[in-house]
Order: C-alpha cells, then sequence, then structure tokens
C-alpha cells in the first residue's frame, strides 16, 4: 500500500473513528450516573464534543504511528478514559455489568447503523468510493472495538463485565489483583497475534454474521 492510499485510508476512517471513540465513552457516562455516579457529569465529559475525549498520544500518535508502520496491519489507539468511581453506584456489583455492558453495546449499535448506510447508499445508487467505503469502514472499526473491549480481562469492559458475572471469590479476586496489569497483557497478546486469531476474528465474523441477518429483511425489499 503507497502512502498516497493510505493516507485516503485514514481520511476515510477518521470520522467512524471519532463516533466510535466518542459515542460509547459518553454512553457509558451516563449509564454510570442513571446507576448514581456522577463524577463524568461534574467534569463535563458527558459531551459528544470528541476534543473532550481525543489523547493526543493514544488516539492520535498511536494510531497513525501503527498504521504507517505496518501498512494498516495493525491499528489501536484509545481515548481519555471516562472518570468512573464505582463506589458511587447504588448496587455496584450489579450497575458495574450495565455499566460496562453499555460501550460495547454502542459500539455494535453503531456498526449496524453503518451497515445500514451503506445498505442504502447502495439502495440510492450512490456509489461514490469514498462514502461507501466510509460506512464500510464505520462497520470495521465499531466491530473491532465491541470485540476487543468484550475480552474478558479487566480493566477491558469484558473483564468487568465477567467480575459482574461471577460470585465474589477467589477468581473475582483474582481478576481485581491483575487488573493494573491487564492492558500490558492485552497488549502482549495482540502483538503476539494471539488475541486476534482466538477472539477478533471469531468475534468480528460473529457480529457481521449478525448484522446481516437483521439487515436480510431490508436487503430484499430494497431488490
Amino acid at each position: 500500500m503507497d502512502i498516497s492510499s493510505q493516507i485516503q485510508t485514514v481520511l476515510i476512517l477518521a470520522l467512524p473513528v471519532l463516533f466510535a471513540i466518542t459515542v460509547p465513552a459518553v454512553v457509558r457516562g451516563r449509564v454510570a450516573s442513571h446507576f448514581g455516579d456522577q463524577t463524568a457529569a461534574m467534569m463535563g465529559r458527558l459531551t459528544l464534543n470528541p476534543i473532550k475525549h481525543i489523547d493526543l498520544i493514544g488516539t492520535i500518535l498511536i494510531p497513525l504511528v501503527l498504521y504507517f508502520a505496518t501498512s494498516g496491519a495493525l491499528l489501536f489507539g484509545y481515548a481519555k478514559p471516562i472518570p468512573f468511581d464505582p463506589r458511587n453506584l447504588r448496587n455496584p456489583k450489579r450497575d458495574l455489568l450495565w455499566v460496562s455492558l453499555s460501550a460495547p453495546a454502542a459500539n455494535f449499535a453503531m456498526a449496524l447503523a453503518w451497515a445500514l448506510a451503506f445498505v442504502l447508499l447502495r439502495a440510492a445508487g450512490i456509489d461514490e468510493p469514498f462514502f461507501v467505503q466510509m460506512a464500510q469502514g464505520g462497520v470495521l472499526v465499531n466491530l473491532v472495538m465491541w470485540a476487543f473491549n468484550l475480552f474478558p480481562l479487566p480493566p477491558l469492559d469484558g473483564g468487568r463485565i465477567l467480575m459482574g458475572l461471577l460470585p465474589n471469590g477467589q477468581i473475582t479476586t483474582f481478576l481485581a489483583r491483575i487488573e493494573p496489569y491487564g492492558f500490558f497483557i492485552v497488549m502482549a497478546l495482540v502483538l503476539a497475534g494471539v488475541l486476534g486469531k482466538l477472539w477478533l476474528q471469531p468475534l468480528m465474523a460473529a457480529g457481521y454474521a449478525i448484522i446481516n441477518t437483521i439487515l436480510f429483511p431490508l436487503v430484499a425489499l430494497l431488490r
């Protein structure tokens, strides 16, 4: 892939990535607020303004360096974490489960929305590559984030979901102890190719299958 193609791909993915980062963060903060934690609200983070959620290193520098250094083979980034104190939740164990589910659910909903946009573009006879590829990129980016964040290791949402589902005991205690190192463990699994092959690829295939099933009646109707 030459440099001009890489730059074009970055421009196509810029809007989907901003939405994929911003919307789940706001949804997570609003769900936390609903269950009693007003930390994000008090710090002005319940906004769709992407500037409030962009981390210069994690949202811009790391993804760009990885994308150009690997010709698009590896792409990873993160936003500023939404401030959250589970001690403020009315029922911490139960409510943490819903807070943790909210962001992946938002990513999946956006993947579905981008897929719907793709179907409607095709139905309207709009084949402008920029918009078609943006819709396809929106599905891909959100499914990647959905699948990645569901990996069952804290501090990822999947790890906290697992802690919320399991009864208090040795496993939840172990997960809580390794949470400070969870990010580094996940990154090691990513770089080793284990997380991609054994987790991301199967889960994303399932995600695409679910979206295709949901949209199949509409696609059939528009033909």
